[in-house]
């Protein structure tokens, strides 16, 4: 199994042997724990370590705030690893999926048959090299209140997340509805972390539940990540929310 070792030094302590590739890792918590942060320090060091990434962010509306995240908190600039980036956005109007511009795809991700199409044409548009194609994916659990796709889409994430090993798939999904649905995707993630945030100061925490093959630590860390960061990007989750979730209610 190949693993690549982590940044900064501190979360690479927590997974010595490295965090292995070809496998899926579930990060959970309670809305506006700060989740994708943590999914975003995985997917800098992929990117700086030969790999290709498909940002997959249900909770941005628009994949800018991707890049100054990354730019902000990782000083990586996306813009030098083109060849090697794409986004996948949500478009809830869509019947199915359209080229939005090089390496950014946008599908109803709502509809499940849309699901393994829009991710098999994200990835071919990245190189598949190094650890091959990291596929993060963030607040997928917004797809789960779609009435009528709900039960299905939650199927299809099962079926990635369990079997398919040709790429690494890294979701972070909240804990604060769909507990019941969350929890059938936690029992068969490969790797599963888990998130909580305090407030006055906002700080965020994380910890190792499980880990494939890979010696890891399980006591609870504090993610160095300033309580200024951590509002702005729960502020913009927040708002995000409340514009998707409504439409995704009436599919």
């Amino acid at each position: 199994m190949r693993r690549i070792h982590l940044e900064p030094r501190w979360l690479d302590q927590m997974i010595p042997d490295g965090f292995p590739a070809h496998t899926s890792t579930l990060i959970t918590g309670p809305g506006g724990s700060g989740k994708p942060l943590i999914g975003n320090l995985i997917a800098a060091a992929w990117l700086r370590q030969g790999g290709s990434v498909v940002f997959m962010s249900l909770q941005y509306p628009t994949h800018e705030f991707i890049v100054s995240g990354l730019k902000k908190i990782n000083q990586l600039e996306l813009a030098e690893y083109g060849d090697r980036s794409a986004f996948l956005e949500l478009d809830a109007s869509l019947e199915s999926l359209e080229m939005e511009a090089i390496h950014h795809l946008k599908a109803n991700l709502v509809i499940p048959d849309v699901w393994d199409g829009a991710i098999e044409q994200a990835c071919s548009m990245v190189a598949d090299e190094g650890p091959g194609i990291l596929v993060f994916g963030s607040a997928l659990n917004l797809l789960l209140f779609s009435p009528t796709y709900g039960t299905e889409t939650l199927a299809r994430m099962k079926k990635t997340v369990a079997e398919d090993k040709r790429r690494t798939y890294l979701f972070s999904v909240s804990t604060t509805a769909k507990k019941d649905q969350i929890a059938e995707l936690e029992a068969v993630a490969d790797n599963l972390i888990t998130s909580r945030s305090t407030k006055r100061p906002f700080r965020l925490f994380m910890r190792i539940l499980r880990m494939k093959d890979t010696p890891f630590n399980s006591d609870e860390v504090q993610v160095p990540i300033t309580p200024e960061t951590l509002s702005e990007v729960k502020e913009i989750a927040d708002h995000s929310r409340m514009r998707v979730i409504p439409l995704i209610s009436k599919i």
